[in-house]
């Protein structure tokens, strides 16, 4: 897997969003560095698995819209005396 680089605003909102989940929902305030690498560490341990179920759903989709194509066009087919 591709290592995924956030650009310097993204990187910015995603520690925003760690040290208001802190503050909201544990009462307790976290600096940037500690958000940063909370969400390094997150990021270099957890992240695959959400990669890949994103590739798993968007492989899944793109079957059923190959299967969705596939039937139009079956559905459009001139009779022939060919063998299919």
């Amino acid at each position: 897997m591709a290592i995924i680089e956030f650009s310097k605003e993204e990187k910015d909102t995603i520690i925003a969003k760690v040290q208001r989940y802190f503050e909201d929902e544990l009462h307790q305030d976290i600096g940037k560095f500690d958000a940063e690498f909370l969400t390094d560490f997150f990021s270099e341990e957890v992240g695959a698995y959400f990669y890949n179920r994103g590739l798993n759903d968007a492989k899944m989709l793109v079957e059923d819209k190959l299967a969705d194509i596939s039937d139009a066009l079956y559905e459009i087919e001139k009779p022939t005396t060919f063998a299919r």
